[in-house]
């Protein structure tokens, strides 16, 4: 592994990237060859719920998917709030139990999964994807055990090169989510903004994905 691609919905399959690719539980591609899989908080429908969460059981129970997710909490979209926390804390009753990771997404609702987190008792890794907030933010995630990761913002947005600087190198992945530029073009803004060279990066999130998936 060259390259891993903490977070994409799109399957390259090259032989030097370790792609976690998002899957559904209603649109499942057994092709795949690592994948997430969960509940995202825009597609909660209420009469899907447990069949979604049985399919994601069964999963879970395979080499092949590493991690749970993506799932969390959305202020900005019409489900109620109430109902995507018991979707949430469902899956990572089941993270808990498969120990596996869980890939978060998260919208203005930072105090919520850190409380969550801290409710639960949460032991396993719990990773915020596409982060693009300030530092305050990374710190409090940082501080309550969380991992970040970093793709689309990281190319677009400036400001968040002092954030992504201040964060501890073993406590961040790298993603392209769903946008065109690769995982290799990433790298080079990450490695440029730690001021590492792209093999010191790629030993650091060798050392990360260990920690993470391979406990």
């Amino acid at each position: 592994m060259e390259f891993f691609n903490f977070h994409t919905h799109q399957f390259t399959n090259q032989s030097n990237i370790l792609e976690l690719v998002n899957q559904y539980p209603n649109s499942f591609d057994a092709s795949i060859a690592y994948y997430s899989i969960g509940i995202h908080p825009w597609y909660i429908q209420e009469d899907r719920i447990d069949q979604d969460l049985k399919i994601i059981e069964e999963k879970l129970q395979t080499q092949n998917c590493l991690a749970i997710g993506e799932c969390g909490l959305d202020k900005r979209i019409e489900i109620r709030l109430e109902q995507q926390i018991i979707v949430f804390e469902k899956q990572l009753a089941l993270a808990e139990k498969y120990k596996k990771p869980v890939v978060i997404h998260c919208v203005a609702a930072f105090q919520e999964v850190i409380a969550i987190k801290k409710k639960m008792n949460i032991s396993v890794p719990m990773i915020i994807h596409g982060f693009s907030k300030k530092s305050q933010i990374a710190q409090q995630l940082i501080a309550a055990g969380f991992y970040l990761s970093f793709g689309k913002y990281l190319l677009k947005n400036p400001e968040l090169k002092t954030v992504f600087q201040d964060v501890p190198n073993n406590r961040f992945f790298l993603e392209t989510d769903t946008i065109e530029e690769s995982i290799q073009q990433v790298y080079d803004v990450a490695s440029e903004y730690k001021n590492i060279t792209i093999k010191e990066l790629q030993e650091v999130i060798a050392s990360n994905f260990a920690s993470v998936f391979e406990k």
